[in-house]
């Protein structure tokens, strides 16, 4: 399948191959948080139960109902240019059946994969005004990643949750037990935007491409003002930067996010695009999906923790040294903990060690009685 179709009105992009991955899995480019993260929601206690619920109740026809009127449906004859971007990023992924896409139209630059039964794919006009003809692509394969992975079924799930707490706010019981799910599923979706940014990097093959568009979603239609590299240098000063205080306020800031922040994604995917493991897959070497079935939980659970594991230990955050240090068994642990709340306690520092002074030790020698040195 051909790339670069020229279109009216939008940037003419230099026709070139890109590599196409027959037959691959999911598996080739998820995160490892996500499938981690996936498993532990599964785990959650009543989640089973909310979700074969939710399956039977949820209203998709009424949502494909409202799509279908109220926005614009991609084709050859509408935004066809977003429709050969379609069709060329399902080929790529080996995706059989083409997923319905439709442009809404909100300024705020926004793309969703939902649906239960078979996935939509909706993207916003603000951001089809955002991103040129390489970032969209980057973009839509994005979304075709998420279809693929299947992960449209929790996002449908996590939007009516979210909606639904809303509603019952005011019982107290009812709404803490939605929010327990609600704020599951938001930290497995937050891992799975890596896995799907991975995916738009494979079907658009274009790195740049990639991190202009997560650069213009952080700070709009200014790349002359931007540059990647002090970009990426953003989330270099987010990971190391601050003490305890400020890796307990990241926790409180991305809680009740949907995705990671804009900083973080380009530096994950930046990681994975100069990874030996990215190579291999750009080589032909990645996992089928008719391998899948053969695929152990517990081999997913296993590099799940060896990449927290590693992520850990690499870690610049103070949070995340402080727990190194406690698997290590750190013996100054409470110096430590000062250190990293850099002196957010009040307490007055120790008088330096070595000859006492008359009247500032504060201990006493067990054999001897105190000295009065009046």
């Amino acid at each position: 399948m051909s790339d670069g179709h020229e279109h009216s009105g939008h940037e003419h992009v230099p026709s070139r191959q890109r590599r196409r991955f027959p037959g691959i899995s999911s598996r080739t480019y998820e995160h490892p948080a996500d499938r981690s993260a996936l498993v532990a929601l599964r785990k959650l206690s009543g989640f089973d139960t909310v979700f074969k619920a939710l399956s039977g109740l949820l209203p998709e026809r009424s949502l494909r109902l409202l799509f279908l009127s109220d926005s614009v449906r991609v084709s050859d004859q509408q935004f066809a240019h977003l429709n050969v971007m379609l069709r060329d990023a399902c080929y790529i992924l080996d995706l059989e059946k083409v997923p319905p896409m439709y442009v809404n139209q909100d300024p705020q630059p926004n793309a969703m994969c939902i649906g239960l039964d078979e996935p939509i794919i909706v993207v916003t006009t603000g951001l089809v005004e955002l991103l040129d003809e390489e970032e969209m692509r980057a973009v839509v394969g994005h979304e075709v990643g998420h279809a693929l992975s299947g992960h449209s079924v929790y996002r449908t799930i996590l939007l009516f949750l979210t909606s639904l707490a809303v509603r019952v706010a005011w019982i107290p019981l009812g709404n803490l037990a939605i929010m327990a799910i609600v704020t599951g599923l938001r930290e497995w979706f937050r891992k799975s935007e890596l896995s799907a940014d991975r995916a738009g990097l494979l079907v658009g093959q274009d790195l740049t491409a990639s991190m202009r568009g997560l650069m213009k979603i952080a700070g709009g239609n200014h790349l002359h003002e931007m540059n990647v590299d002090a970009f990426l240098a953003q989330a270099e000063e987010y990971e190391a930067g601050g003490d305890l205080r400020d890796s307990v306020l990241k926790i409180l800031n991305v809680l009740p996010r949907s995705h990671p922040f804009t900083t973080v994604r380009a530096a994950e995917l930046k990681k994975w695009a100069e990874s030996r493991d990215y190579q291999r897959i750009m080589d032909g070497h990645y996992p089928r999906r008719d391998e899948d079935e053969d695929t152990s939980v517990r081999d997913s659970w296993r590099d799940s923790a060896n990449h927290y594991t590693t992520h850990v230990k690499s870690s610049k955050d103070p949070l995340m040294k402080l727990v190194t240090d406690l698997a290590g068994g750190a013996g100054d642990l409470g110096d430590r903990v000062r250190r990293g709340f850099g002196g957010f306690t009040n307490s007055a520092p120790k008088p330096p060690q070595g000859p006492e002074t008359p009247g500032t030790s504060d201990s006493t020698d067990d054999d001897e009685p105190p000295r009065d040195n009046r």
